[in-house]
């Protein structure tokens, strides 16, 4: 359930309205990589992993649920860069508290100009929209992707995730001079620091976890590098040495098309540099098929299901003399929202 508390989890602020940053930071409400997109993909995500990684599960949706305050956090900061766009900016006598503010008449045009630019502040009755810097709605087609039902391919995407967001708010604080936006977005852009090493540790727990998925590789193609290109070639630990998941020994090929013609277009490849067999990968893909199936099958009943387990819940927060441990804990759109364990 979510249940919502009205503070937010960083109290944001600004100095002065500014309708032109507020354009930009739409990119962390609506966009591909902004707050919206993240709590959309890590909740779904978390459906999946709830029976077999019931650990995941909860990580996951306390990752979703943050990544909402912080959503709420940059739309309220949008609302307060917006301040007097669709209020004061209706009110034609110039000592209007947006004119004070704004300095003349000028300012005021130029203030026109830019919601007439982000006409989506306008429609919007002067408040955050759904889509992006540019006006483009926010889609589903953002993180459909990354959520594959398996958790060494979702875990590997979210790291990426977090990895845009934060370059996304390392170069918003470039493009504002307010100290009190910088210290907002700095806070935000620390907590997909802290996320990205949550879901790295997350990884690691997971054993194997690489590759990801169930197949393993063909040993005859795993360690390839091709000189696709003419000029300098450089190398290094990508394309000699050993790999870094296989210890296989690179395998450098100069001349990409003359191979490919000596080997049948790679048909008649053989596997160099390595001790894995294809016998070895065939009986390792159907040991850790078989593995991830039983498991799967069974953390998950076939008859008779709820999604909340009661039995099963209650034990948990049983203490040895049968009270409650602790108490019922809520997933919230603000993370102080949320009692502490």
């Amino acid at each position: 359930m979510f249940y919502h508390v009205k503070d937010l989890q960083y109290n944001a602020r600004v100095s002065k309205p500014d309708p032109a940053f507020a354009t930009l930071l739409l990119e962390q409400f609506g966009g591909a990589n902004g707050e919206l997109a993240a709590a959309l993909r890590y909740f779904v995500q978390a459906f999946g992993a709830k029976n077999p990684h019931p650990d995941k599960y909860d990580m996951l949706m306390d990752i979703a649920t943050e990544e909402f305050s912080h959503l709420e956090i940059v739309g309220a900061t949008i609302q307060m860069l917006l301040t007097g766009i669709n209020g004061d900016l209706k009110d034609a006598a110039e000592n209007s508290e947006i004119m004070q503010l704004l300095n003349g008449k000028a300012s005021k045009e130029n203030m026109i100009h830019q919601g007439i630019v982000a006409p989506q502040f306008l429609v919007g009755g002067g408040g955050p929209a759904y889509t992006n810097s540019q006006g483009v709605p926010w889609t589903a087609a953002y993180i459909n992707g990354d959520a594959q039902g398996e958790l060494t391919s979702d875990l590997r995407s979210d790291m990426g995730a977090e990895t845009r967001a934060k370059m996304m708010y390392e170069y918003l604080m470039q493009f504002t001079p307010d100290p009190y936006i910088k210290d907002t977005l700095r806070f935000l852009m620390t907590r997909e620091i802290a996320h990205y090493q949550m879901f790295e540790a997350a990884l690691e727990t997971i054993k194997p976890n690489f590759p990801m998925g169930t197949l393993q590789s063909d040993p005859k193609y795993s360690n390839l590098y091709f000189n696709m290109s003419n000029g300098n070639n450089f190398t290094g630990p990508w394309n000699e040495g050993e790999s870094t998941q296989f210890k296989e020994t690179w395998q450098y090929i100069e001349d990409p098309i003359k191979h490919v013609m000596e080997t049948n277009a790679l048909l008649d490849q053989k596997a160099k540099g390595t001790n894995r067999t294809e016998a070895e990968v065939q009986k390792k893909n159907a040991k850790l098929g078989e593995a991830k199936k039983k498991e799967v099958d069974s953390a998950s009943p076939k008859k008779d299901m709820q999604w909340n387990n009661a039995q099963k819940e209650a034990a948990k927060k049983k203490s040895p003399n049968g009270q409650d441990a602790k108490n019922a804990k809520f997933t919230a759109t603000s993370a102080n929202s949320k009692a502490k364990k």
